[in-house]
């Protein structure tokens, strides 16, 4: 099954906490502080794995936590660090941040790798905190959490040749003529619903492989029919093999269609637009009257495009000059100018532990991830450690925030679960 989308979750290690620990042995009862620092949490990293071509394991798996730190010991014993969590992508995945669509990174090479979410910093231990003056901290410092996000994953296949069209021109039949895939093939439409691949391998030309990407139709770059779904597909592709019905047998206007998918092509990404072209007449084996691929081609000539082959992909006719042109013509195409244009990129946020201060009469309520990473480090209960609480207030401007906000002696100050009397 060709799955080439997914959404799912990760979440990096948190790091271990540190160590609130003192040096007791036989004959040295006041050892001193010696609580180490606790581990580092594991990456998430996304790595290219060249064997895969789909997403279909992210179907079954939609969650991914990486191994936490552990805590520091004492003997100034530092935690471990939590294991990376490696998830193999296919090669060519585009890796977009879920919520606003921005590409994190695009994983178009064997050996790309990217880190995802990173691990949270282990806490420092509480032989860190030792100073002239505070030779015997009773606190340590919790570990930062691990980032955590959704991510979508869009596979966006690897071929040198796509071929494009209306459906049931023949695209499949072409790939399956030409090449080793074995797609399905009927008289209907819409018989393709995923992307083949295949690999053209002729006689004195260089081996390239070719994609049949289905779902293009008018309106597919507004997401008409499977468009959207499929139209990412070509933009890897250095070149496209446009291929029209010149039967007519469907009443339909060869010259029509092939300005109608390259207006697609256009609305969706103007390179794609401006991608080299052959344009394949197909089913000329059932033309009635021969004048109508003359007039095609001449149409076609007059706009710009001068690789038109008339084909038949049921009796092969025309295929072999077909595949050696586009041979020639990728000869000629660097894939080095084959880079996506430029999106726009997510940059995460820097990771701030933030409070905020409400007042409901005379009580201040500070609240936010600082609050809670602080009461975490510390013990409010030792004499120490709420010396060191009251210190870090006041170093980070809180204590003069809430002297701006009017607060007098008396008044009491919450934090969660933990208050006391603010004295000037």
């Amino acid at each position: 099954m060709f799955i080439d989308t997914a959404k799912i979750y990760v979440k990096s290690g948190n790091g271990g906490d540190g160590s609130v620990s003192f040096r007791r042995e036989k004959y040295i009862p006041l050892g001193g502080p010696d609580g180490g620092d606790g581990g580092k949490g594991g990456d998430v990293i996304l790595v290219v794995d060249p064997n895969m071509t789909t997403l279909l394991d992210f179907t079954y798996k939609k969650k991914y936590i990486a191994e936490r730190g552990q805590n520091g010991s004492g003997s100034k014993c530092y935690g471990k660090d939590g294991e990376n969590l490696y998830i193999k992508v296919p090669m060519g995945t585009m890796v977009k941040e879920t919520n606003s669509g921005k590409i994190m990174s695009d994983l178009s090479h064997e050996h790309d790798k990217f880190v995802v979410a990173k691990g949270g910093k282990g806490g420092k231990g509480n032989v860190k905190f030792t100073t002239p003056t505070r030779q015997a901290p009773s606190f340590a410092e919790p570990g930062m959490p691990g980032e955590e996000i959704n991510i979508t994953l869009e596979l966006k296949l690897l071929a040198d040749v796509g071929l494009i069209g209306f459906p049931n021109v023949g695209k499949s039949t072409i790939l399956s003529t030409v090449s080793n895939a074995k797609p399905k093939i009927a008289n209907y439409h819409f018989t393709t619903l995923k992307p083949n691949l295949g690999v053209v391998s002729t006689s004195g030309i260089q081996s390239f492989v070719i994609a049949d990407i289905p779902g293009i139709i008018e309106g597919a770059a507004e997401g008409v029919g499977l468009g959207l779904d499929f139209l990412r597909h070509i933009e890897r592709t250095r070149l496209l093999i446009h291929v029209v019905d010149i039967s007519g047998i469907e009443e339909r206007e060869p010259f029509e269609d092939f300005l109608k998918i390259n207006e697609e092509l256009k609305k969706y990404n103007i390179k794609l637009w401006d991608r080299p072209q052959i344009i394949a007449a197909n089913k000329s084996d059932i033309l009635q009257d021969d004048s109508k691929f003359e007039e095609f081609k001449k149409k076609v000539e007059e706009i710009g495009y001068k690789n038109v082959y008339k084909i038949s992909a049921a009796t092969k006719i025309g295929l072999t000059e077909l595949m050696k042109e586009a041979a020639r013509i990728l000869s000629t195409i660097p894939i080095k100018d084959l880079e996506i244009e430029e999106r726009e990129m997510y940059i995460p946020e820097e990771k701030k532990f933030t409070y905020t201060i409400t007042q409901e009469e005379n009580v201040y309520i500070l609240e936010g991830s600082f609050v809670d990473r602080l009461l975490a480090s510390v013990n409010v209960n030792d004499p120490d450690g709420l010396r060191y609480f009251h210190t870090v207030l006041r170093n980070k401007g809180i204590m003069d925030e809430l002297i701006k906000r009017g607060i007098k002696d008396g008044d009491s100050v919450r934090l969660n679960d933990f208050e006391f009397d603010f004295i000037m």
